[in-house]
Order: C-alpha cells, then sequence, then structure tokens
C-alpha cells in the first residue's frame, strides 16, 4: 500500500492557489529539465488565463518522498461554489491560502466554512508576505476568529500556519526568516494531513467528477471510499432515482503529475478515472455488484438566479455563428447540466425558450461566454433574483453579504450607491490606507452595482459578496435611471446622423456600424426611451457657407463586457450574443408593437 495524501487548496480569488500549486508542481521535479512550460500550468482553458480566475476544480498528483499527494485546485469564487462542494468530497484535508493584507475574504469563509463541516483537517498558508503594509500576525488572529465562529472543532482550530510568497517560491514557519523552497510546506502536508483511509469491504466509489474524451467517451473521476476496483470488473451504478445499473469497467488510470497513469485495480483512498461506465451523473455511486450500497449524495446549495434562454431571432441572426436554432441550444444546455452541478435548466413557455437557473452573474457570463466561443448565437433576457415562501407565507428573497474596500475619499460614494440599493452598512473601519464596508444587501441590488461602484470611486473599490441567507423581501428598488435610445430603421448609422443626436446621449456603436430596427444603439440623457433616426444623411446642395462643412466631432462608443451588458439590459429588452458581437436589442423591435404590449401590461 502507497501513502496517499489528497488536499484541497482553497482561498479567495487572487490571492496565489494556482501558482502555489505550479510551485509544488516544480519542486517535484514533475518536468524534465529541457521541457517548457508556462505559469498558471492548470489554469488551462482560454477564459480561466484572460479572466486570471479559476473556474473548474482540476487535479495533479505530486510525489514527495515515498509519499502521494493528490492535489485539488478550487475555484475561490462563491459564483462556482458547485465546482468546491463536489470535489471536497475527495480530499483529507485543506490548504487555507490566505493574502497577507487583505486577510479572509468572504468567498474564503463560504469554502472554508464547507470545508470544516466535511470535518477536514485545515493548514493554513499566510501567501503574500513579501507585499508591502502586510500584517501576517494579525492575519492569522483574524483566521483563528473567522474558524472559530464557523464552529471548527478543537482539532481543526489547533491548526500549523505557514508563511510565505507562492511567486518567490518560498513557505517559512517564520514570515520574518525567509527560506528558499516550499519543502515546509510538503513537510506539513506529511505531517498534519491524515492518511487516504484504507477501508475493506466491498467496492463503493461516488463520481465527483467527470471527464470527456473523443476515443472512449464519458469518463468518471472519484475517490474509491471503500474495496477496491479492477480492470474488467463488474459494477453496479446506483443513480439518484434509486436505480441499479449493471456496468463493466473497461479501464482504470490514477494521477501522475499532469497526467494519467493506467493501473489494473485502485484501492480505497486513492483518486482513480474510470471509463466504460455508461449513463452516470455526478453524485452517483460505482458499487460491488452482489452487495450494491448507495453513497449519501453531493449536496449543493440551491440557484439564487435565473435567465431567459431563446434562440436568436433577430435580423442579423445566423450571420456570425454556427449553432443558432433551439435543437442545438437544447443540447448544449442540457450537456452542461451534466458536470456543472449547480446549474439548473428547465424549459419555457415556448420550444425556444428555457430558463437557467445559476448562482449569480459571473456563474451564468462564464457559460455564456464558453458558449459564445464554441460558435453559438443565442439571445439572453434580463437576470431575475429567485424568490421564496416563507413558512408564514410572506415573501422571501435573496441576501449576500457585501464587502468593498476601498480609498477613504470615496467611501461616502460608495455608502451612497449601496443604501440606495437598501443596502445596510454594518462595517466601517480603516484596513490599512483604505477603508473596509460591510454591507447586508439584496441580491437585486447587486445587478448593475459593480459598475456604478467602479465609476464613483475611478476604479479603485474592491468589491466580494457571498449569499448569506432567504430573507423577507426588502420592497421595490430603483431600476436604471436612463432610458435607451433606439434605432428607428436598418442599416449602417450615419457619422452625421449620430453627431447631430450627441446631445440626446451617449452611443454604444461606431459610425458605419451596421444597425437593425429596434437594436437599443445608446443611453437616452432622461429616463424615457426614444427612437433616433441614424441613417439620415446631409441634404446636398450647391450653395456654400462658411462654417457649413466643419468636420464631425463623434464620442468615442461606450464598450461594455458581457457582464455589464448583462446587468444593464432592461425587462423589455434582449442581449443578442454571437461569436463576435454583443448587440442590445428591444423584445419587439417594431415601436407600435412595444405600445401594443406595454398597454396590454398595464391592463393586465
Amino acid at each position: 500500500m502507497q501513502d496517499i495524501r489528497n488536499i484541497a487548496i482553497i482561498a479567495h480569488v487572487d490571492h496565489g492557489k494556482t501558482t502555489l500549486v505550479d510551485k509544488i508542481i516544480h519542486a517535484s521535479k514533475i518536468f524534465r529539465e529541457n521541457q517548457e512550460f508556462g505559469e498558471l500550468i492548470l489554469d488551462n482553458n482560454d477564459l480561466e488565463r484572460e479572466r486570471g480566475i479559476t473556474i473548474v476544480s482540476k487535479n495533479v498528483s505530486v510525489r514527495y518522498g515515498d509519499t502521494k499527494i493528490n492535489i485539488i485546485d478550487t475555484p475561490g469564487h462563491a459564483d462556482f461554489g458547485g465546482e468546491v462542494e463536489r470535489v471536497l468530497k475527495l480530499a483529507d484535508g485543506v490548504i487555507l491560502l490566505v493574502d497577507a493584507f487583505e486577510g479572509p475574504m468572504p468567498q474564503t469563509r463560504f469554502v472554508l466554512g464547507k470545508a470544516l463541516d466535511l470535518g477536514l483537517k485545515p493548514i493554513v498558508v499566510v501567501n503574500k508576505v513579501d507585499k508591502e503594509n502586510c500584517r501576517p500576525d494579525e492575519v492569522h488572529e483574524m483566521v483563528f476568529d473567522l474558524m472559530f465562529n464557523l464552529n471548527a472543532t478543537d482539532n481543526q482550530l489547533d491548526f500549523p500556519t505557514l508563511y510565505g510568497s507562492s511567486k518567490q517560491g518560498w513557505m517559512s514557519e517564520d514570515w520574518q526568516k525567509p527560506t528558499d523552497n516550499i519543502i515546509p510546506l510538503l513537510d506539513a502536508v506529511i505531517k498534519h494531513i491524515p492518511a487516504a483511509k484504507t477501508k475493506e469491504g466491498s467496492a463503493q466509489m461516488q463520481i465527483t467528477s467527470l471527464d470527456y474524451s473523443s476515443f472512449v467517451g464519458r469518463i468518471a473521476i472519484g475517490l474509491v471510499a471503500r474495496g477496491v476496483l479492477k480492470e474488467g470488473q463488474n459494477v453496479m451504478l446506483c443513480t439518484a432515482d434509486g436505480q441499479m445499473k449493471r456496468n463493466k469497467i473497461k479501464e482504470l488510470h490514477v494521477f501522475e503529475g499532469l497526467g494519467r497513469v493506467k493501473v489494473s485495480e485502485v484501492s480505497s483512498g486513492e483518486i482513480c478515472a474510470i471509463t466504460g461506465i455508461e449513463g452516470f451523473e455526478i453524485g452517483d455511486t460505482v458499487a460491488d455488484v452482489e452487495n450494491p450500497e448507495a453513497l449519501p449524495r453531493i449536496s449543493i446549495d440551491e440557484p439564487t438566479m435565473n435567465m431567459l434562454f431563446t434562440i436568436n431571432n433577430s435580423p442579423f441572426f445566423g450571420q456570425d455563428g454556427k449553432f443558432v436554432t433551439s435543437r442545438h441550444l437544447r443540447d448544449r444546455l442540457m450537456k452542461e447540466m451534466e458536470k456543472n452541478l449547480a446549474l439548473k435548466v428547465e424549459q419555457g413557455e415556448s420550444e425556444d425558450k428555457f430558463i437557467v437557473y445559476g448562482r449569480g452573474i459571473l456563474h451564468l457570463s462564464v457559460l455564456i461566454e464558453t458558449m459564445r466561443r464554441e460558435g453559438y448565437e443565442l439571445q439572453v433576457g434580463q437576470p431575475q433574483v429567485i424568490f421564496k415562501q416563507g413558512e408564514n407565507g410572506e415573501r422571501l428573497e435573496p441576501i449576500e453579504t457585501l464587502v468593498v474596500d476601498v480609498p477613504e475619499e470615496t467611501a461616502g460614494k460608495v455608502i451612497e450607491l449601496a443604501t440606495q440599493k437598501k443596502g445596510e452598512l454594518l462595517i466601517m473601519e480603516p484596513k490599512g490606507d483604505l477603508q473596509h464596508l460591510e454591507f447586508n444587501i439584496p441580491s437585486r441590488g447587486l445587478i448593475g452595482l459593480r459598475s456604478n461602484v467602479l465609476t464613483a470611486t475611478q476604479g479603485e473599490a474592491i468589491m466580494n459578496h457571498r449569499f448569506k441567507a432567504y430573507e423577507p423581501y426588502k420592497g421595490t428598488l430603483p431600476g436604471r435611471t436612463n432610458g435607451s435610445l433606439i434605432s428607428m430603421s436598418n442599416g449602417p448609422a450615419i457619422p452625421y446622423s449620430l453627431d447631430k443626436l450627441q446631445d440626446r446621449g451617449s452611443f454604444f456603436i461606431d459610425a458605419g456600424e451596421e444597425i437593425y430596427m429596434g437594436m437599443v444603439v445608446g443611453e437616452h440623457n432622461r429616463q424615457n426611451d426614444i427612437v433616433v433616426n441614424l441613417q439620415t444623411t446631409k441634404k446636398l446642395s450647391n450653395m456654400r457657407s462658411s462654417g457649413a462643412d466643419d468636420s464631425v466631432k463623434i464620442a468615442p462608443k461606450i464598450q461594455f463586457s458581457l457582464e455589464e451588458c448583462m446587468e444593464y439590459i432592461q425587462k423589455d429588452e434582449y442581449l443578442e450574443i454571437t461569436p463576435k458581437s454583443l448587440r442590445m436589442r428591444k423584445i419587439f423591435l417594431d415601436e407600435n408593437e412595444r405600445k401594443r404590449n406595454s398597454r396590454q401590461t398595464e391592463l393586465a
């Protein structure tokens, strides 16, 4: 039997998880001397590299002495909590990584709470002690207080602490005595994290992750909880609805370095990948044929937000994308639901509409961005939070804890913006040269708040939020204060028209860009929507007058990211998403149809 340690690395976004995994990989000499490798080895899809965040959790295995350490890199964002909840089932301990200046953040609390509930032993790493203004000792106290508040056991509270810098590649038990390697961390893992348990008995393995190969199909990944799995063995698959399906294991693989190695058998305590299992879902149990016993299902927190996904039916549909029909959209969403546990999809009121439930704007926008890059065209509606009925029949809505670190001179603006959205200020205290603000705020209030806060603070605010609980409805919130500028007809936007209409508002389009009737081309200065004609050209005459031919000076267009577009649109608007473009539009393109619909809504 080999000595195995299964550890998950948990931390807030951008506190250095994936960089630390890089350094552990380098320290264990997985690469040959002449082999090329980049940074952030595990963040291997384009979206993760561009955004600098981990979205999907991944496994890697390193050897230290005679011990094999399976490392699971988890996302730090609460929106990807579904990823965290399923992979913590693989671990026997966690490395909690905390920034030496920022300390534990709200999303750290979310993931750490899940780990402590599962009884996992933590090792605390105070990272980035080379930064200015860092306060490692104070942060250590804050971590202890946080664990105490999360009802950690005495054994969990007696955690070892290491200090260091993932970027510079060193760890030490005393932050004032730097070393030149991260070996002290690997020693701490061997000393404090319990070895993977070996359990005798009939085979049991819960599927916590899946992979896909075009050669062998779907691959089930999980931790063997009991007994031994062998190549060619007949097994029983225990599904969510209580069915038992007979299957046969074709091949077994274990994680070795950044890849996988084929083996003939896997004993309990080891993480493995199985090919040959048909029709499984995450959470199902692979069990013994004679005596099948299912393990308890993975519990996942409920989604807090939904959005309408529908096919693209704008005048420009099919120009950029390869997949444009409702069948393509349905198949893609169903495929996503297999591996994205926190996502739910329901059929909408017609065949081409789907209600997609997720954890937040970021969770849904990553799905949309991925689909967009794969060549899908679709339209989405305004994000809606999910309300619930209380025991006494009252209406409940999701409330979140919002944390903002902001320069002192702009703190007042942030408080004003948050309180307009029904936010309650709980804590206001200095943190280095920043003001640390904490609010309780409805999830509805967060939609569109980030861009307003960044504008008010010249981009210097650091915002984080996490779901707290369902609480009584806080009343109506002020919506977007400005109306939309809507195109009257189809065709390219004429520079002359854009110039003449600049006093009406700001534009989201450039001169010469193709637009269509009903498309939202800008933001009006006032509260109402207005229809504008951007196809008017200058009347030509043979008379000349001084100053008549002044050059046109048009302000640059406002450029929105995908999340900003999702937060900006109103109830009567769609966001059209194609591989090359993001366009906002009215649901009803014709002005008369819009008026008829609004009258019917008022009567109803």
